[in-house]
């Protein structure tokens, strides 16, 4: 079974190969309250590739982890994708959406770690 790092490596490689941008890793690890243990959460430009970078993840934690998502919401509309894998919840948003529900600042005590978009 993998770690919750290894899961979350496996995420941001799987969104970083479909040029997904603004990165961001939310450690809830310590909040007793938080549904898992880490949000990691990025932008797509458009539905298209919001619905690339959701199969990008899915592969990448299929092929390099033996992992399978537990659950997968959005994918109708693919403004806002969530991916559920138990310790870690992933979210794919459009610019807007993720400005308009700014998941990083839910919980004010979370650790935030940016991951560097790749040119």
């Amino acid at each position: 079974m993998a770690t919750t790092q290894d899961t979350i490596a496996a995420i941001v490689s799987g969104i970083q190969d479909k040029k997904g941008r603004g990165i961001s890793i939310v450690d809830l690890s310590h909040i007793i309250t938080a549904p898992c243990e880490a949000f990691v959460i990025c932008t797509g430009g458009s539905p298209q590739q919001v619905d690339a970078i959701a199969g990008s993840i899915n592969d990448t934690l299929r092929e390099s982890l033996g992992e399978k998502a537990i659950a997968v919401a959005g994918l109708d509309n693919c403004q806002w994708v969530a991916i559920d894998y138990g310790t870690v919840m992933v979210h794919i948003f459009l610019a807007e959406l993720r400005d308009y529900y700014d998941l990083e600042h839910l919980w004010q005590d979370a650790v935030i770690e940016a991951v560097p978009d790749l040119d």
